[in-house]
């Protein structure tokens, strides 16, 4: 019997689950938003957004580079960029850049 639970323990901990990248991390529900980069430059009148996405952490999918949310918007200049990460008990889980700038 303690082998069994051993191995239903050892079986839960190695499967796939939808997590993201974010500074505190909730087993059943994560909505989570934080600064990733700033820089010197002034103005942030436009905000461009991208995001990947993630199913069971089996399939992920998606551009969530500064680079793809600053295009979104047609920034040029970054003012400074934050993130949005979201997990639903493992299940479904996203990953938003916002980047602020002209």
């Amino acid at each position: 019997m303690k082998k069994f639970l051993a191995l239903i323990l050892i079986a839960g901990f190695m499967s796939s689950c939808a997590f993201t990248s974010a500074p505190l991390m909730g087993g059943l529900y994560t909505d989570i938003k934080a600064p990733l980069a700033v820089t010197s430059n002034t103005g942030s009148t436009k905000v461009g957004t991208a995001k990947a996405a993630s199913i069971l952490g089996i399939v992920a999918t998606g551009d969530a580079s500064i680079e793809a949310a600053a295009r979104s918007a047609g920034i040029t200049k970054i003012h400074h960029v934050d993130y949005q990460a979201t997990s639903i008990i493992g299940i479904y889980a996203t990953f938003t850049v916002m980047v602020y700038g002209e």
